[in-house]
C-alpha cells in the first residue's frame, strides 16, 4: 500500500515538473536621464521567445532571434516594432529615440535606445505597448531615474501610458 502511494506521488511530481502551469509575460524598461550627456538612455528587457513571436506575427517573416548567423534585417524589425510600440514625450513634446543595438543574455534580449539633445526634464510620458498585440496578460514595468529621482510604474493593455513629473 505504501509503495503504491509513493509510486503515485513520484508520478505526479514528475508530471508537474514538466508541465508549465502558468507563464508570466513581463518586460522591464529602464529609463535614465544622463544630464551631463543631454541624453535619455533606455534599456528594454524582453524574453527572447516572446519577442520572436511578436516579430513573426507583426512582419510575417520567419524571424529567429539569437541565431549565430542572424541577418541584419532583425535589427530593422526590432527597431520598427519598438518605435511603433514605445512612444515618449518629454515636457509635453513628442521625442524620438534611436536604436543603439541589442544584446542577448540567456533567455533575455536587451534593446538599447537613446534620445539625444535633452537638457532638462520636468515631465516624462511613456506609452509602452510592447507585446500587448500577442499576449493579453503582458505587463510592462517602467523604471525611471530622472533628476536623481526614481519612479516605477506597471503598464497593462488597459493602462499603457504613464505621465511622471520630476520637479
Amino acid at each position: 500500500m505504501n509503495r503504491l502511494k509513493i509510486f503515485f506521488l513520484l508520478t505526479a511530481i514528475t508530471f508537474f515538473s514538466f508541465t508549465t502551469v502558468h507563464k508570466y509575460y513581463i518586460s522591464v524598461t529602464q529609463v535614465e536621464f544622463v544630464k551631463e550627456k543631454q541624453s535619455v538612455q533606455i534599456i528594454s528587457r524582453l524574453f527572447i521567445d516572446d519577442f520572436e513571436t511578436v516579430l513573426r506575427n507583426s512582419y510575417g517573416e520567419n524571424i529567429t532571434l539569437a541565431g549565430k548567423n542572424e541577418p541584419d534585417s532583425v535589427n530593422e524589425y526590432m527597431f520598427k516594432y519598438l518605435k511603433d510600440n514605445v512612444l515618449v514625450s518629454i515636457n509635453k513634446k513628442k521625442v524620438y529615440f534611436k536604436f543603439i543595438g541589442k544584446e542577448y543574455d540567456g533567455d533575455i534580449v536587451r534593446c538599447y535606445l537613446e534620445i539625444e539633445n535633452i537638457s532638462d526634464i520636468k515631465a516624462f510620458e511613456i506609452s509602452n505597448k510592447l507585446l500587448f498585440d500577442v499576449f493579453n496578460e503582458q505587463q510592462n514595468i517602467v523604471k525611471t531615474k530622472i533628476n536623481s529621482k526614481q519612479k516605477s510604474v506597471i503598464l497593462t493593455e488597459e493602462n499603457n501610458t504613464a505621465l511622471l513629473y520630476f520637479d
